[in-house]
């Protein structure tokens, strides 16, 4: 097979905000960009079509779920995930590191990896970061994780650990991929430790991968000690490479996140969110499920070109959620969704004409940043 050239041409910055384009095998991603997460396959409560008309470019897809449920054997002989899912633009794939670590209590974790119990029937698994590869290999996304350790991120000694077993994840990681056809990315660590972050900034830096994720925030720490884990990474992080924030985007956390030099985004949040009756807008989160909504014919954001606030209002979403139906879950994500894609493509826009830093305090400044009621 070919050797793909995942290149990445970094069109403008501003700041440390950046704009560009990362070439894939299914078509380009223009950055900075939101990743909807299909964890199991699919992003939940809605179709393939109805993601690609909220104008969505990137997908993540779990690879400890896939393994365990259909397996990634299965996915291959459907002829990848792409076929599989019937999503025709770029894929990612974790590592599966995350979810292990995850499961606190049922995992054992030593120098060659990790063995761990299903949550589904309790069966007993082993994950090492050639099994990781081969795994993602076989799922067939665009770009793939490299298997690491997601430490507690206040936990200075463990971290340390954790952060040495990571690195030595990553050289074992790049040895095991075969697949040209693919991009692997290299995970920073490091919890919420100034130093410890910059040394991994610095060995994964140290490899000519087509990207860096930065993993173990948005995992317990405050924002303000996330925004300094940032500062303190990005500026060590190849300029001609792209930059990859994971399970990172809230709306704030968003545009934080391109002031301080990151590209790409996933999280579980706008599907999440939409199963209980919460919708974005420009002023921050609504809770539909609220009294004051059951005769209110506006729709959710005036603002919004999505198929949901084109066509419904919120009380007839209101209406769908106290009467249980299914269709309010799906409207609701349509809708939070097209805000995120519409969120980061405004920011790129912003960039490119020089106006970021505007655009971002006027966004931060009306976002009110609270839970719904």
């Amino acid at each position: 097979m070919e050797q793909i050239d995942f290149s990445y041409t970094l069109l403008k910055e501003q700041g440390s905000a950046r704009a560009g384009i990362f070439f894939t095998p299914h078509g380009p991603i223009e950055t900075p960009v939101f990743a909807p997460v299909g964890t199991q396959a699919t992003v939940k409560a809605v179709t393939p079509a109805q993601l690609e008309q909220t104008g969505a470019t990137l997908v993540l897809a779990n690879t400890y779920h896939l393994y365990l449920r259909p397996g990634a054997e299965l996915v291959a002989a459907h002829g990848g995930l792409h076929s599989f899912m019937q999503w025709q633009k770029p894929l990612l794939t974790d590592s599966g590191g995350f979810q292990v670590f995850s499961l606190s209590g049922s995992r054992k974790v030593d120098e060659d990896g990790v063995t761990f119990k299903s949550h589904i029937d309790g069966s007993m698994h082993r994950f090492t970061p050639e099994s990781s590869i081969q795994i993602q290999e076989l799922l067939g996304a665009d770009i793939i994780m490299a298997f690491d350790e997601c430490a507690v991120p206040d936990d200075l000694l463990y971290s340390r650990v954790a952060l040495e077993r990571t690195h030595a994840w990553l050289e074992r990681c790049i040895r095991q991929k075969k697949r040209p056809d693919q991009a692997l990315f290299g995970i920073v660590q490091g919890g919420v430790f100034a130093e410890l972050r910059r040394e991994s900034a610095r060995f994964v830096s140290s490899f000519d991968l087509p990207g860096v994720a930065i993993g173990g925030l948005s995992v317990g720490e405050t924002k303000a000690q996330m925004h300094a884990a940032l500062e303190e990474v990005t500026p060590l992080l190849p300029r001609t490479k792209p930059r990859y924030l994971m399970g990172v985007g809230s709306p704030e956390d968003l545009v934080n996140g391109i002031l301080r030099g990151v590209d790409i985004f996933d999280c579980v949040l706008p599907t999440r969110l939409a199963r209980h009756q919460a919708a974005f807008t420009p002023n921050g989160r609504v809770n539909l499920m609220n009294r004051m909504f059951a005769h209110d014919f506006n729709p959710i954001d005036e603002s919004c070109h999505c198929y949901t606030c084109q066509h419904f209002s919120r009380a007839y979403l209101r209406h769908l959620i106290v009467a249980k139906e299914m269709l309010s879950a799906t409207l609701i994500s349509i809708h939070n969704i097209q805000f995120l894609v519409d969120l980061v493509k405004r920011a790129r826009k912003a960039i490119l004409e020089g106006s970021f830093p505007l655009f971002a305090s006027s966004f931060l400044e009306a976002y009110q940043i609270k839970e719904p009621s």
